[in-house]
C-alpha cells in the first residue's frame, strides 16, 4: 500500500481580518503549523487557501492556529450564510449606537462655528464616550491584544492605542482639574474615531458583498430538484441524489439540473449565464446539455453524464473561486510593506509625541498629535486594493464567458505585444468540408471514399469527421477499422476489410516517398486554391500505392476579421499558426485580412513544434526587449503551445476540457472574446494600480500631516474610513464593464 504525497488543498474562512497586517499574521500562523507547505490569505474574500501534507487532524490544527492568532475560523457553510441572505443594513446596529452616543459629543464643537459656546458636563461626556470606547470598541482591544501576543501589529492595535490614549487623557484632565475650571476634553475624539472606523468597515463589508456577486449568481444557477424518470414514473428528487445515467425530465422554462445529452424532444436552450452568448441554442437529439442553462419552450428528456463537482458549472465556479482567492504577483509588494508598516507607524507616533513634548508644548497636545498619527495610518485600504479589484474583474469577465483561471495571466495579459492564433477552430469555423475527391487510375471513387470513411470513423480530427460526413451524405455504409494507429500531426493507418490503408497529409506521404504520379498536379492546384489536401494510400506487396486525393476547405468565423483588426488597433501584432500547407494557410489568411508577406502566417507547423514557434515569437525581428506573447487555441491539441505562451487563452465550448488548458478560458468560440479578455485585464490592472497608488499616497501624505499637527484625531478617523471606502468603490467600477462591439475604438 502506498501513501499519497500529493499536497491537499483546503479553503478556510477567516473572520475578523481588517487590514494587510492581519493577512500577514494569519499567513504566518498557518505556515507555522507542521505539515503546511504554503498558505495564501485574501482579505477581500476573507479566506485562506492552504496546501498541506496529508496528516490526521490537520484541518483542526489549522483552524486552531487561526483562532490562536486572534481570528475566527469559519466553515464554508458559515461563510455562505454570512455572505448570502443578508440585508443591505446587516451589521449596522453598532454603527447606529455609536452615532447616537457620539452626536451629543460632537454638537458642541459644531456649535462653536455658529457662536454657540456650550459644552456638556465632563461626567456626561464620560458616560457617553465610555460605552463607545469599551463596548463598541472591544473588538479593537481583543484583536490588538492578539497581535501584541503574536509580536505583530494591525489596524486594531493602532485604533486601540490611539483612542485609549485620547480617552485616558480626557479622564486624567477631568479628574485633575480644579472644581470650577472648564477644561477641554477629548472624549468626542475617541468616540468619533471608533464610530468612524466601524462605519468604514460596515461600508467596506457591503462593497465586498458586491464583489462576490458573480459567485453567488453562479451558485444560484443550480436547481435544487430534478424530475427523475424512475420505475414508477416521474418523481421529484433532490439533485444531490441523481446519478450518472439517470433520465431526467426538464419542463419548459426550467433550468437544466446537470450535464447530459438530449434523449427525447427538442428545444432551444439559453446558455447566456454560462457562455455569455445572448441567443438561445437549438438542441436536438444527442445534443450536449449543460447544467444551469435554461430550457426553452420544449419538454425534453435528458440522460445525465456528470454530477456534483464533475459538471461544467462546478468547474466554472471553481475556476472563478480560484482566481478570486489567488494572490496576484503585485500583491507581494503590498505584503512586504504590511510586514513592517505597523511597527514603523508606532515608531513615528512615538517620535511625534516626544518631538512635540520636548519642543516645549504640553504633553496633552503632544499626545493628541501622536493619536492622530496612529488613527490615520491604519492600512485597511492597502490590504483591499488588489484583491477587491481582482474579484470585481474576474466576476464581470465570467458573466461574459471569460473565465480567468490564473491571476498571473490576468495581470500579464495587458502587456501582450503579440497574439498568436491557431487556425482551425479558432479563426475558422473548424468544420472543414470535403470539396474535392480525385480517385487514382483504376480506383472507384465511392470505394475510395468508403475506405477513407472507415479508416477515419474513430477519429476526432476535423478532417476525419469531414470524410465520414461526406460518406454518410452519399449513403455509404462502412465498418469500423482494425489495428488503427494515429501518427500525430500526420495522419493514421489501419486495416479496412483486411487491407492496410494510410490517410494523411501530403507532407507525410512525401516522408514515406509515395509517388503520387498524375495526382501531384491535382494536389498543387487544390493547394493554390487554399484547400487542405490529404491522400489515401494502400500498402501493397510492391510498396505504397496512392488511391485518392481529398481536398478540404474551411470557412473563417464571422467575427475573426473584426477581432484581428481590433487587436491591431490596440497596437498588438497578430500571427496565425497552422499545420496546413503554405498555400492553404496563405489563402485563409488573405480571407481574414492578414498579411502573409509581413510574417503574420506560419504554415506547416506540427503540433509538437507549435510551442517552439510561440517561444520564438518572444524575440522581436529587429532585436530589443522580449515581447509578451499570448496564444489562442482550442486547449487540447494546442496545450503545449498554450503552456509555452506568456498568456494562454483556450477557446472552447463549455463542455470542453479546454477549461483546464490555459490561464484564461473563453467559453464561446468568438474571436472577439480575445479582445475582450485583454481589455478586462487592462482595466483590472489599472484599478489595482490606482488603488495601490491612493492607498500608499494616503498614508504618505496623511502621516506627516498628522505628525505636524494639521489633522486632529476626528478628521484622521474620518479620512481613514474614507480611504477604505473609496478604494472599494474604485475597485467595483469594472463591474460596469461590457465587451466592445466590432468596429469600436480602443
Amino acid at each position: 500500500m502506498t501513501t499519497s504525497t500529493e499536497p491537499l488543498e483546503l479553503d478556510i474562512g477567516v473572520g475578523g481580518m481588517t487590514c494587510a497586517s492581519c493577512v500577514m499574521r494569519v499567513e504566518r500562523a498557518l505556515k507555522k503549523v507542521p505539515g503546511v507547505q504554503d498558505a495564501s490569505v485574501n482579505l477581500a474574500t476573507e479566506s485562506a487557501r492552504v496546501f498541506y501534507a496529508p496528516s490526521p487532524e490537520m484541518e483542526a490544527r489549522m483552524r486552531r492556529a487561526v483562532r490562536d492568532a486572534g481570528y475566527e475560523p469559519r466553515t464554508q457553510a458559515q461563510a455562505d450564510a454570512l455572505d448570502g441572505a443578508v440585508s443591505p443594513w446587516a451589521g449596522f446596529a453598532p454603527v447606529a449606537i455609536g452615532l447616537l452616543l457620539s452626536v451629543p459629543l460632537v454638537l458642541p464643537m459644531l456649535g462653536d462655528f455658529f457662536g454657540w459656546h456650550w459644552m456638556l458636563p465632563a461626567w456626561q461626556q464620560f458616560v457617553l464616550a465610555t460605552p463607545v470606547q469599551f463596548v463598541l470598541g472591544a473588538r479593537f482591544y481583543r484583536a490588538g491584544w492578539h497581535a501584541l501576543r503574536a509580536g505583530a501589529g494591525n489596524m486594531e492595535l493602532l485604533v486601540a492605542l490611539g483612542t485609549s490614549a485620547g480617552w485616558g487623557l480626557s479622564v486624567w484632565l477631568w479628574l485633575t482639574a480644579p472644581d470650577s475650571a472648564m477644561v477641554h476634553l477629548y472624549f468626542e475624539g475617541s468616540a468619533v474615531v471608533i464610530t468612524m472606523v466601524l462605519l468604514g468597515k460596515w461600508l467596506e463589508t457591503r462593497a465586498k458583498r458586491q464583489t462576490t456577486a458573480a459567485i453567488r449568481a453562479l451558485h444560484a444557477l443550480r436547481p435544487d430538484v430534478a424530475h427523475l424518470i424512475g420505475p414508477d414514473g416521474e418523481v421529484d428528487v433532490p439533485v444531490a441524489e441523481v446519478l450518472v445515467g439517470d433520465r431526467l425530465v426538464v419542463r419548459p422554462g426550467e433550468r437544466l439540473p446537470l450535464d447530459g445529452r438530449l434523449l427525447e424532444g427538442s428545444s432551444q436552450v439559453d446558455e447566456s449565464m454560462l457562455t455569455g452568448e445572448p441567443l438561445p441554442v437549438v438542441k436536438d437529439q444527442d445534443a450536449a446539455l449543460t447544467g444551469g442553462s435554461i430550457n426553452g419552450d420544449g419538454r425534453i428528456v435528458m440522460q445525465v453524464s456528470a454530477t456534483g463537482t464533475d459538471t461544467v458549472l462546478s468547474h466554472i465556479i471553481r475556476l472563478v473561486e480560484d482566481a478570486q482567492a489567488a494572490k496576484a504577483p503585485i500583491q507581494r509588494l503590498v505584503d512586504q510593506v504590511a510586514a513592517v508598516f505597523v511597527p514603523v507607524v508606532l515608531g513615528i507616533a512615538l517620535v511625534t509625541l516626544l518631538g512635540w513634548w520636548l519642543g516645549g508644548h504640553s504633553f496633552e497636545l503632544a499626545l493628541i498629535r501622536a493619536v492622530a498619527v496612529l488613527v490615520i495610518a491604519c492600512p485597511c485600504a492597502l490590504g483591499l486594493a488588489t484583491p477587491a479589484a481582482i474579484m470585481a474583474g474576474t466576476g464581470v469577465a465570467a458573466k461574459f464567458g471569460i473565465l480567468i483561471k490564473d491571476v498571473q495571466a490576468l495581470e500579464l495579459a495587458h502587456k501582450v505585444n503579440v497574439v498568436a492564433f491557431d487556425k482551425t477552430g479558432t479563426l475558422t469555423v473548424g468544420q472543414p468540408r470535403l470539396v474535392a475527391l480525385v480517385a487514382a487510375a483504376g480506383v472507384e471513387e465511392l470505394a475510395a471514399l468508403r475506405a477513407a470513411a472507415s479508416l477515419q470513423s474513430g477519429s476526432g480530427h476535423p478532417l476525419g469527421r469531414a470524410v465520414t460526413a461526406a460518406a454518410k451524405d452519399r449513403g455509404l455504409h462502412f465498418a469500423p477499422p482494425a489495428d488503427v494507429q494515429a501518427v500525430p500531426g500526420r495522419g493514421n493507418e489501419g486495416l479496412v476489410d483486411g487491407r492496410a490503408y494510410l490517410m494523411g497529409s501530403l507532407r507525410w506521404m512525401q516522408e514515406l516517398s509515395l509517388d503520387l504520379g498524375p495526382l501531384a498536379a491535382q494536389a498543387q492546384a487544390q493547394q493554390r486554391q487554399g484547400a487542405t489536401v490529404s491522400v489515401l494510400a494502400q500498402r501493397a506487396p510492391d510498396g505504397l500505392r496512392p488511391c485518392a486525393l481529398m481536398a478540404f476547405a474551411d470557412e473563417p468565423k464571422p467575427q475573426a476579421r473584426a477581432a484581428l483588426d481590433a487587436l491591431r488597433a490596440r497596437g498588438q501584432a497578430v500571427v496565425m499558426i497552422s499545420g496546413d500547407n503554405l498555400g492553404a494557410a496563405r489563402a485563409m489568411a488573405l480571407r481574414l485580412g492578414m498579411r502573409p508577406d509581413a510574417g503574420e502566417v506560419m504554415a506547416e507547423v506540427l503540433p509538437a513544434d507549435k510551442a517552439a514557434r510561440v517561444l520564438a515569437l518572444r524575440t522581436p525581428p529587429g532585436g530589443g526587449a522580449p515581447r509578451v506573447v499570448a496564444m489562442v487555441g482550442d486547449g487540447v491539441n494546442d496545450a503545449p503551445a498554450l503552456a509555452a505562451a506568456d498568456v494562454g487563452l483556450a477557446m472552447g465550448s463549455g463542455t470542453d476540457v479546454a477549461m483546464h488548458a490555459a490561464g484564461i478560458t473563453l467559453m464561446r468560440g468568438d474571436p472577439m472574446l480575445v479582445v475582450a479578455a485583454l481589455d478586462i485585464s487592462k482595466r483590472t490592472v489599472a484599478k489595482i494600480r490606482q488603488n495601490l497608488f491612493w492607498a500608499f499616497a494616503y498614508n504618505v501624505a496623511g502621516i506627516p500631516l498628522a505628525a505636524l499637527g494639521y489633522l486632529d484625531p476626528v478628521l484622521a478617523g474620518a479620512a481613514m474610513a474614507l480611504s477604505s471606502v473609496s478604494v472599494m468603490a474604485n475597485a467595483l467600477l469594472p463591474k460596469r464593464w461590457r465587451p466592445s462591439k466590432p468596429g469600436a475604438q480602443w
